[in-house]
């Protein structure tokens, strides 16, 4: 009988001792123990480390602060309270997501640290740049606004399922709709779907126009496109062939080869895929003219959406379902 309780406590001991030391030794190394990886509620750590990509060190910072140092760097202050607190909450989840695939695959930009604080992640500048680039006062108006709407959201983080969700993807302004994941990178995920997003007035980069001679296009596709190659054409080898639920281009011919939308809009440094084309003659020589609106890849939330739907009487959890097809926000 004594054999077998000491072989109960012994279990006892490794069910609950080895998880709670391991957690521990993770929590000294990356200030992560206490984040809940079974598809429960998450707890979000109390700090976390970022990597500087400028200095080439690590940084090791308030989570939430980190969370409102984002907000500040990726959104106008100026935007509705609602849509800042979207913002965060967003930002927050994709900072727990990076820290959750930490375990499995440590990124080769930033080895040691499960985020940077460069585009590759998000963007995350230091208190001290932040007020030098807005204008006097700024911090006491602007900032103060953003750590308000990050202290009202503290916490709250995005689920599908049950599950966080691993790509809350943010860019600018869509242009009226959205776009689903897979039609502008390679993976499809039920919460990245097209869906309507109508009130961006006052969004940049809307109706903008950039010309290019047919040789600077061959030029600048043949330079980033290096597996294809668009040989010689004229004006009646330019078009598009298709385009995606959300209305930007899908494939498009350009002499001899078909390009996706994205691969023109990353040569040609388009604001947005969401174009159309037109053609004019000057001294002799054709120019195509690319019109463009939106700015960014289109996936997930718009941030002048967001902001427009906020003026519109939506609060962020509204916001957040909306752009997120199917999530919740706890």
């Amino acid at each position: 009988m004594k054999g077998v309780v000491q072989v109960v406590v012994l279990i006892i001991m490794l069910l609950v001792g080895v998880p709670l030391v391991v957690g521990l030794s993770l929590g000294e190394e990356y200030d992560i123990y206490g984040v809940d990886f079974a598809g429960n509620k998450l707890e979000t750590p109390q700090k976390i480390k970022v990597w500087d990509a400028e200095k080439e060190k690590i940084e090791k910072v308030d989570f939430e602060e980190y969370v409102c140092r984002v907000v500040a760097s990726e959104m106008p202050s100026e935007f509705h309270h609602e849509a800042l607190k979207a913002q965060a909450v967003a930002a927050r989840t994709y900072a727990m997501s990076k820290i959750q695939s930490f375990y499995e695959r440590e990124p080769e930009a930033h080895p040691d640290a499960p985020l940077c604080n460069g585009t590759h992640c998000q963007v995350c500048k230091s208190e001290k740049v932040l007020i030098d680039t807005h204008q006097e006062g700024w911090e006491k108006d602007g900032y103060k606004k953003i750590k308000k709407a990050c202290k009202e959201t503290e916490g709250q983080l995005l689920y599908y399922e049950g599950q966080l969700v691993t790509q809350p993807l943010f860019f600018s302004s869509s242009g009226g709709q959205t776009e689903n994941s897979e039609d502008v990178f390679t993976s499809e995920y039920p919460y990245l779907v097209s869906v309507s997003s109508p009130y961006e007035d006052g969004a940049s980069h809307t109706n903008e126009m950039k010309s290019f001679t047919l040789e600077e296009i061959k030029e600048k596709i043949n330079d980033k496109c290096i597996e294809k190659n668009t040989g010689d054409f004229t004006t009646k080898e330019i078009k598009i062939l298709s385009r995606t639920a959300g209305g930007r281009v899908d494939k498009m011919q350009i002499g001899q080869s078909t390009y996706r939308g994205t691969e023109i809009r990353n040569a040609l440094g388009l604001s947005s895929a969401l174009f159309s084309l037109g053609f004019e003659e000057e001294g002799g020589q054709w120019k195509v003219v690319f019109t463009s609106n939106g700015y960014g890849h289109g996936v997930g939330m718009s941030q002048y959406g967001a902001n427009g739907m906020a003026n519109e009487g939506s609060d962020y959890i509204q916001i957040l379902t909306h752009y997120y097809s199917g999530t919740k926000v706890y």
